[in-house]
């Protein structure tokens, strides 16, 4: 078994609680629909960043919410690019499969969808 990278991506309207939940919940329910075969018991890790301008809650919330009790979470800042997206969250779940990583489905949601939209056009 390997551990396998999931990406993902998802922008919000606005920098409060339930913008942020409600969108890391979209982000992270479209994931596990994307790659059905990933259960939370699999996950070794997920770490979220978010833009500078969001900081009204921690993503890794959301996943709580979702009952993802038992996986490591980390949240951290993502690195301020001129021109970068923002209002976004973004996402690495460490998953542990025998899926070779090109079979893996990664999800960005919403502007998110501008950072790769070769992946983005995938998941439609």
């Amino acid at each position: 078994m390997s551990i396998r990278g999931v990406r993902g991506a998802i922008s919000v309207t606005e920098n409060t609680t339930d913008s942020i939940l409600a969108a890391t919940r979209e982000l992270l329910q479209e994931i596990v629909q994307a790659n059905p075969l990933l259960e939370k018991s699999e996950l070794a890790s997920i770490f979220f960043t978010l833009t500078d301008d969001l900081d009204a809650v921690y993503p890794a919330l959301a996943a709580r919410e979702l009952g993802w009790v038992d996986v490591p979470l980390l949240c951290a800042r993502e690195i301020a690019v001129p021109g970068g997206l923002p209002r976004c969250i973004r996402v690495l779940l460490h998953w542990n499969t025998n899926l070779p990583q090109n079979e893996v489905r990664h999800v960005y949601l919403r502007e998110a969808a501008s950072l790769r939209p070769d992946l983005a056009r995938e998941n439609q």
